[in-house]
């Protein structure tokens, strides 16, 4: 039989570790939690102590580019003091590109124009004509020191964009109608060994002869003449007291005349007679000329570069005033046969100082377009 007693202690000791077990639950429970900071908690402070330490940097507002102011227009004290040279390009960063652009025409470069009427073996017998040796001797003078001559398409580019053209160009204009022998005894020697063309200044007269539109046909379809228009009836002098009627005959009458003939539009108006007008120009100008040539003797022209007068000069009162018109291209000088082996020298001058005059203000006007243009017009082509 199980003893009593025995039975009664182990229920007690039981008991008692049991009460034991409950009593450490209950401390685990009751003891203060452990003062553990959350993650979060520590990133911050970390970043905090972070961002103290670092200095404060003050950062400066972007910096304003003051660009230089650009220099005058070049001025040559060979040219009379009325005659003052006009531009015509009013976008200055279209012009800077067009006259840095190494591939186009260098700045400086310089066209003569020279105004000839009939070429005689004897005595001259008209303003404006000159003895065929005389005009030997322009034309010797003329290569012997580096002019080449140019056509009117040549003169277009380089006028409007500055397009390359020899450095030294003449443009040799002759005024009125003539017959194949004129040009090839005259011009043909250096057509053939210079390819020097000629421009013609043709007059689209009705019932002129069809041996003389034969001939000025073939001369050209093989380049050697250069037809532009100079009105349709000779003797006609545009002004702006000139009817309407007689301005659109004499501007619109070559439009017609050439695509038939020439197989082209002409792009240049040779004043007949060295007459014209505000009207008379902005007649032209609205028809599709895009060149005019006066008998105003001024000097050479360059890019953006026409010496003009504003005002009546009295010691030349033959001379047009053309400035306040406006329209430089459609208003180029020419020199007089007469003055033109005299005043070879000069342009050549004239070239030379405006080359010095660029080149000294280059760096001038490269550090305007960089500032000013480049950012919308783009970087100018380097050589």
């Amino acid at each position: 039989m199980p003893n009593k007693n025995s039975a009664i202690h182990k229920t007690v000791l039981k008991n008692a570790l049991l009460l034991v077990v409950v009593f450490m639950l209950i401390s685990c429970q009751s003891a203060p939690a452990a003062t553990t900071a959350p993650a979060t908690a520590v990133k911050t402070a970390t970043l905090a102590a972070t961002i103290t330490d670092v200095p404060v940097t003050v950062v400066p507002p972007t910096a304003v580019v003051t660009p230089p102011e650009l220099p005058a227009t070049f001025q040559s004290t060979l040219l009379n003091p009325l005659d003052t040279p006009h531009s015509y390009v009013k976008d200055s960063c279209q012009y800077l590109k067009n006259k840095w652009d190494a591939s186009n025409a260098k700045p400086g470069t310089v066209v003569m124009v020279i105004m000839i009427k009939g070429i005689y073996k004897g005595p001259v017998e008209e303003g404006g004509g000159i003895n065929y040796n005389d005009l030997n001797q322009i034309m010797e003078e003329l290569n012997r020191q580096n002019f080449q001559a140019i056509n009117t398409e040549q003169m277009l580019a380089f006028m409007e964009r500055n397009a390359y053209i020899p450095p030294r160009s003449v443009m040799i204009i002759q005024d009125g109608n003539r017959k194949h022998e004129n040009f090839s005894e005259h011009f043909g020697s250096r057509w053939e060994n210079l390819g020097w063309t000629i421009v013609n200044g043709w007059v689209s007269q009705p019932g002129t002869s069809e041996i003389v539109w034969r001939d000025n046909i073939a001369l050209e379809t093989e380049g050697f003449v250069d037809h532009q228009s100079s009105g349709v009836m000779f003797g006609i002098y545009l002004s702006d007291d000139s009817p309407a009627d007689i301005i659109d005959r004499e501007l619109q009458g070559p439009m017609d005349t050439f695509p038939e003939r020439f197989g082209k539009k002409p792009i240049a108006f040779i004043w007949p007679g060295g007459g014209f007008g505000q009207r008379p120009v902005e007649a032209a100008r609205q028809l599709g000329y895009q060149l005019g040539f006066t008998s105003n003797s001024r000097g050479p022209v360059m890019y953006n570069w026409v010496p003009q007068a504003n005002d009546l000069d009295p010691d030349r009162p033959a001379l047009i005033p053309e400035g306040k018109i406006e329209d430089p291209l459609l208003t180029l000088p020419r020199y007089w046969p007469a003055e033109a082996l005299l005043e070879i020298d000069d342009v050549r001058t004239i070239s030379k100082q405006a080359i010095a005059y660029e080149e000294a203000n280059r760096e001038t006007e490269m550090e305007y377009y960089n500032i000013v243009c480049a950012p919308a017009y783009g970087q100018i082509p380097a050589p």
